[in-house]
């Protein structure tokens, strides 16, 4: 007997067939654990998780391939009595004493069967009162332990002596068929069915099958289905052994139970999950064929709406991606919240582009979101994969897209992938190209492709230009296709902007003419005013225009009332209505009254409505191109002034307080109010110094007068008047550009604003003809340009853009070209420098020594020159090579891009090393200061 540990014996061992009866003798496989787990990735948080009924069948298959914890066993059995002194007894090879009192016989019955003790358990069955069917603790019979191990000359003794073969333990988990199918032993399989074991005990859960499947013990289930095993269960929603070795990729038990009639339409679990399932959620791509070819659906659905190419895209699994494309699966299927294969395919970073890219191969639709509004990209770029990113707008994602809260693609890109927008730009470059003639011709075309910038029409032609200014991106609005497409768009649109300013400025005049008529002539009750024949009638016109105009803002505002509220301008036109409404009185409408008496407040807000609404005009009209430079430049000079005035706003205080305690007797400064109003002209030069010292009101303190009127003179007026003037206007080219980019994005602002009416989904309800008829007036797509755009730069008759525009699209062109020239150059050079470095004779066999690359300086053979830019050698007499000179070229350039990366990152690790031994001499040093008895040997860095 083999010596053994006191604790934890291994009682495995292979023993030798000597049952005649038995017709299948093969030696007992050793199963491996297959650690391969295919992960799932939350589409969450990213987390890899795996299904709930896959991670049940892997975690039992994790645990020895053993339906019990061996560990377990031996701390049970420790625990019976006497068990100590008979483990003793057998690990030191002693015989049992069957007549000590102390030692129990069931006992030792079940110790000796669970160490394969063959003698000991013949022993104890022959001359003791051991009950073959005795338990320990959980119900396990000798005859569980001898299966368990594989020990069928133990099961047989066992069996002969009348041990039940279809005993189950207390948690009614299994029979000895189950464990002789867990242990992989044909032997005791066979033995106990020709002893009567059910052979398909526990179907209802997990049967022998089962277990045999779940060991990949194909000889073991090969019996067992010969015997006449079920390979399905009569439950529904139950595990099937199909499903047990899908889950775990035993390809040749899955091809074994399709043989004998496993249904491949059987679900599994809550999640209802076929095996074609789980097989794909674990990347099997043996195992899928098979499933496919034996009838499985390739877009069966589980309880999430799942199909298998939603479970292999969330555990990237690649290879079995593009086989369920080749098996036409559905890649615009949806499942839970709306969302698609390529949704899944971009929660997890591994292989996301892989699997991705496949899923755009096959034609899945990039720009389908889910019920959230999350399409693709927005998915890639939260998750940060810029290559997702660019591999998405490469293929037609559009970055415009908004979520339901209103969130577009672009501004997650900006803020989580920022290395996409030069490749953005990049893309916006290359949709302007330069035809076959050169760009200096007279001739030469360049064509303008805006199919970029209109990713989609539901939402109008200027969206992205939009999404630019809303992420932050406005810069992009002077790239020249943006430029170039606004004019175009403008030029388009203009005539409904025209439409608008002459209804403003009609509303203007009239508004104005009523001013005029009403609140000029100072009526008070001593002198009443005589009211006009005109006056009624264009009083009725302005409430009548203003009255349109308060549509139209409530209009706009059912439109969306938060981008509503964020435009100043709208603000603007609520004070000139209800200012219109408080002007326009009855009294003045009236045409039978010959006097008029007005109140004074309402002059204060006819001086102030009056005010804003040409302020508005002047604002309207400098949204036209050629106005809108210089307005944008007076508003930006004007807030600049403002904040300049509001930093210094304390000294002019400070000023107007002392002047009021020395000046008590000048009106200007006999209080706080008029003192600070007073400041500001006198900012301008209006001093009024002879006036104020020389004039009827002297000071009352001159000295102290005179030393703070000069600090205000030399302070304020000469130098924070000329500093505030310097700051606000003092780089105009500067301020130009800032005022030109401006104007941009007001423009782009008021297409869209334009635009949108047109698309309002307030005016669904119109006459279909006349809202077709507006669209197409608007839209670019419609105009015989057609989204793109052919100019000639050089030809002084080509008048379609302006001298500008056409300036930065030659500039573009020009600088692109002398780009690709430069590169094309050095490349030529290179490959020149490379072959003269090729000094090889006319003749096969001379040496041929390849030099001007370190990775190239060895001696070759050559063996037949050729045309085609390439050559043939062998090194040392080994293998025959063919060299391309182009690609050689590349491939050195590739490795001195190698070696220069790797230089650069030893030389920042140095660095960084040096610093850290720095910083660690100059801590050893503080602490050596601190501490002067400690040795530096006692510190432990």
């Amino acid at each position: 007997m083999p010596r053994v540990s006191v604790l934890y014996v291994q009682p495995r061992r292979e023993r030798e067939n000597n049952l005649p009866w038995i017709e299948h003798q093969i030696d007992e496989q050793s199963i491996e654990c297959d650690d391969k787990h295919s992960e799932i990735s939350s589409e969450s948080s990213g987390e890899a998780i795996l299904t709930n009924e896959t991670q049940t069948i892997l975690h039992r298959h994790s645990r020895d391939h053993s339906l019990w914890d061996e560990k377990e066993i031996d701390e049970t059995l420790h625990l019976l009595p006497g068990a100590e002194e008979i483990i003793q007894m057998i690990t030191w090879g002693n015989q049992l004493d069957i007549s000590c009192p102390r030692l129990s016989c069931n006992v030792a019955l079940l110790i000796t069967s669970w160490y394969g003790c063959v003698e000991h358990v013949n022993a104890l069955l022959s001359n003791s009162r051991a009950d073959p069917n005795t338990t320990d603790p959980k119900g396990r019979s000798p005859l569980h332990f001898a299966c368990s191990i594989g020990e069928h000359q133990i099961a047989k003794v066992l069996l002969d002596h009348g041990a039940d073969p279809n005993r189950w333990d207390n948690e009614n988990k299994s029979t000895p068929l189950h464990c002789a199918a867990s242990a992989g032993s044909i032997e005791c399989i066979l033995l106990l069915l020709k002893r009567k074991a059910q052979i398909n005990v526990g179907i209802e859960t997990r049967s022998a099958l089962h277990y045999a499947v779940d060991n990949n013990s194909l000889e073991c289930a090969e019996i067992l289905l010969k015997y006449g095993a079920n390979p399905n269960t009569p439950q529904v929603y139950t595990e099937t052994p199909l499903h047990t070795a899908a889950a775990l990729g035993h390809k040749e038990c899955v091809e074994l139970l399709l043989k004998y009639g496993a249904d491949v339409r059987s679900q599994f679990g809550k999640r209802k999950l076929t095996a074609l399932h789980l097989a794909a959620e674990g990347d099997y791509v043996d195992c899928v064929k098979l499933l496919l070819e034996h009838g499985a659906q390739v877009d069966a659905r589980n309880a999430d709406n799942q199909t298998p190419l939603h479970l292999a895209c969330l555990a990237q699994c690649t290879e079995t991606v593009e086989l369920l494309l080749i098996n036409k699966a559905n890649v615009n299927a949806s499942y839970k919240d709306g969302r698609t294969a390529l949704h899944a395919a971009i929660v997890k970073q591994s292989k996301c582009l892989e699997c991705a890219r496949m899923l755009v191969k096959a034609g899945i639709d990039v720009n389908k979101a889910d019920d959230y509004g999350y399409s693709p990209l927005h998915m890639a770029a939260l998750n940060e994969f810029g290559s997702c990113v660019i591999l998405l707008i490469d293929h037609g994602a559009d970055i415009t897209a908004r979520t339901n809260g209103g969130v577009p693609a672009l501004s997650f890109i900006v803020r989580r992938t920022p290395e996409v927008i030069p490749k953005l730009i990049s893309k916006l470059d290359h949709c302007i190209k330069v035809n076959d003639h050169e760009i200096g011709d007279v001739d030469c075309e360049i064509k303008l492709d805006f199919r970029l910038l209109v990713p989609t029409t539901e939402r109008g032609e200027t969206e992205m230009l939009k999404t630019f200014i809303e992420v932050g991106q406005k810069r992009l609005l002077n790239h020249p296709l943006c430029e170039t497409f606004l004019f175009l768009k403008w030029r388009r649109i203009r005539k409904f902007f025209l439409l608008s300013l002459c209804y403003h400025a009609i509303y203007v005049l009239l508004f104005t003419f009523y001013v005029m008529s009403v609140y000029m002539q100072h009526c008070s009750k001593e002198k009443p005013c005589r009211v006009s024949e005109l006056t009624p009638p264009f009083g009725y016109l302005v409430v009548s225009l203003n009255l349109i105009l308060l549509g139209k803002e409530f209009f706009q505002m059912g439109q969306g009332f938060y981008g509503y509220a964020k435009y100043w301008e709208n603000w603007l036109q609520w004070s000139i209505v209800c200012g219109v409404f408080l002007c326009v009185t009855p009294e003045t409408l009236s045409p039978t009254r010959d006097s008029l008496n007005v109140p004074p407040w309402q002059y204060h807000i006819a001086a102030v409505v009056v005010f804003l609404v040409w302020l508005e005009l002047m604002m309207l009209v400098g949204r036209f191109p050629i106005f809108g430079l210089y307005v944008q430049m007076f508003t930006k000079v004007a807030v600049n002034f403002g904040k300049f005035l509001m930093a210094y706003f304390c000294l002019l205080v400070a000023f107007a307080l002392s002047f009021c305690v020395l000046f008590p007797t000048y009106p200007a400064f006999r209080n706080v109010g008029r003192s600070i109003m007073k400041m500001i002209p006198m900012m301008s030069g209006e001093l009024e110094f002879e006036d104020i010292f020389f004039g009827d009101y002297p000071p009352t303190y001159p000295v102290t007068s005179q030393v703070l009127f000069l600090a205000f003179v030399l302070l304020v007026t000469i130098i924070l008047t000329n500093l505030v003037v310097g700051l606000a206007v003092s780089d105009i080219q500067g301020l130009q550009e800032s005022a030109g980019l401006d104007r941009l994005i007001r423009q782009t602002e008021l297409v869209s604003r334009l635009e949108s009416l047109f698309f309002s989904r307030l005016l669904r309800k119109a006459p279909p003809k006349l809202m077709s008829l507006c669209q197409r007036s608007a839209l670019l797509r419609t105009s015989r340009y057609q989204l793109q755009f052919l100019t000639r730069p050089n030809d002084p008759r080509d008048r379609q853009l302006p001298e500008g525009i056409k300036m930065n699209i030659y500039k573009l062109v020009a600088e692109r070209r002398d780009r690709n020239q430069s590169i094309r150059r050095k490349r030529d050079h290179f490959m020149s420098t490379f072959q003269r470095n090729i000094n090889r004779d006319s003749h096969k066999d001379d040496i041929v020594t390849l030099r001007g690359q370190p990775s190239l300086n060895r001696k070759v053979r050559v063996l037949s020159d050729s045309p085609h830019n390439y050559f043939k050698y062998k090194e040392n007499n080994a293998n025959e090579y063919k060299v391309n000179y182009n690609d050689a070229v590349q491939d050195i350039i590739k490795i001195k891009l190698q070696l220069s990366t790797v230089s650069e990152k030893l030389d920042s690790l140095t660095d960084n090393l040096t610093k850290q031994l720095s910083a660690i001499a100059e801590e050893f040093e503080r602490l050596k200061g601190r501490q002067p008895n400690r040795n530096i040997h006692e510190m432990s860095f």
